[in-house]
């Protein structure tokens, strides 16, 4: 590979399925945390980067930087935490990781920031997208203690109970992306 970090390699794969199939292997190798949750989160997060590209052209996203974000912030999550120390620290481990991989300062940021139990001010853009996608998708899923919540549920805890009084800049956006996704017909 000579002096290709494996931030550079996943960073330079485009592919996002491709991309998937890298944490697989990653994931038998070194054990970090990469499920069928994290596959579900990262489907929702590029079908909202194909809705904003679609309704905000605006918006100068990098696709390819947020999915691997997204793909990656969970690493050093742990299968049914229960101790609210892990849970809380999860991402700032996770974080700390990925720079021993070779990850700039910027991302290791985006992914601490799926949560809001390190970074609260001054959050990178993207790190508001994985923040929704993983919240919402995270609703949407059962879990040993409950069952998914519905969509509609899902849209009125994320945006009066878990972001209530905090400002993520894609929010309103991402309501719109999961009222056009209720109507779409399968």
């Amino acid at each position: 590979m000579g002096g290709e970090t494996f931030a550079s390699y996943m960073l330079g794969e485009k592919d996002w399925l491709k991309k998937m199939e890298i944490m697989y292997y990653l994931k038998k190798k070194t054990g970090i945390f990469y499920d069928n949750t994290v596959v579900f989160k990262t489907l929702i997060t590029k079908l909202f980067l194909d809705y904003l590209h679609e309704n905000y052209p605006e918006e100068n996203i990098d696709d390819n930087l947020v999915i691997t974000a997204r793909l990656l912030c969970d690493c050093m999550k742990k299968e049914n935490a229960t101790d609210l120390d892990d849970i809380r620290s999860y991402a700032k481990r996770g974080a700390e990781y990925l720079a021993k991989l070779g990850f700039d300062e910027r991302f290791c940021r985006i992914c601490e920031g799926v949560n809001r139990y390190t970074i609260t001010e001054n959050r990178e853009p993207e790190s508001d997208i994985i923040e929704l996608t993983d919240q919402f998708g995270g609703m949407l899923l059962n879990r040993p203690e409950r069952v998914g919540f519905k969509t509609d549920e899902a849209v009125v805890l994320l945006k009066y109970r878990n972001l209530n009084g905090k400002y993520n800049r894609y929010l309103d956006k991402f309501l719109g992306f999961v009222n056009f996704m209720d109507k779409v017909e399968v």
